[in-house]
């Protein structure tokens, strides 16, 4: 479906259409087509992704002092995030043919026994 919407875009950007006309039928066919789970799923990445570029410029503008706490926070949020989309894509209904023998429930068992592998990782990196 994002593949879709990306030929829809170069379609729409070739022809004149505008980006507002762009953006506007992606948020109608996502917000019609894409299930609520889904929907938590993307919040959760958008919320992870705007923490890592928060700590990032953080970074940048105060300084990596003590930089073991920068590395692991940054370190943490690129890997949830991955995570994320690793859980999105197992969860996501047109993917259910390339993860035949795994449920939506172990999906997330696995996320979650992930998620506290490395955050043990990280708080252990920190010191």
């Amino acid at each position: 479906q994002a593949h879709t919407c990306l030929i829809h875009f170069i379609k729409s950007t070739m022809s004149g259409t505008s980006l507002a006309t762009v953006v506007g039928k992606f948020l109608t066919d996502y917000t019609s087509n894409t299930p609520n789970k889904l929907k938590v799923i993307d919040a959760y990445l958008t919320y992870i992704f705007f923490t890592g570029v928060f700590q990032f410029v953080y970074c940048c503008l105060v300084g990596t002092f003590p930089f073991n706490a920068f590395l692991s926070g940054f370190i943490s949020t690129v890997a949830s995030f991955i995570l994320g989309v690793c859980l999105r894509l197992q969860v996501n209904p047109s993917n259910k043919s390339q993860f035949i023998n795994i449920s939506p429930e172990r999906a997330f068992a696995d996320f979650i026994f992930a998620h506290v592998i490395l955050h043990l990782i990280v708080i252990n990196f920190i010191g």
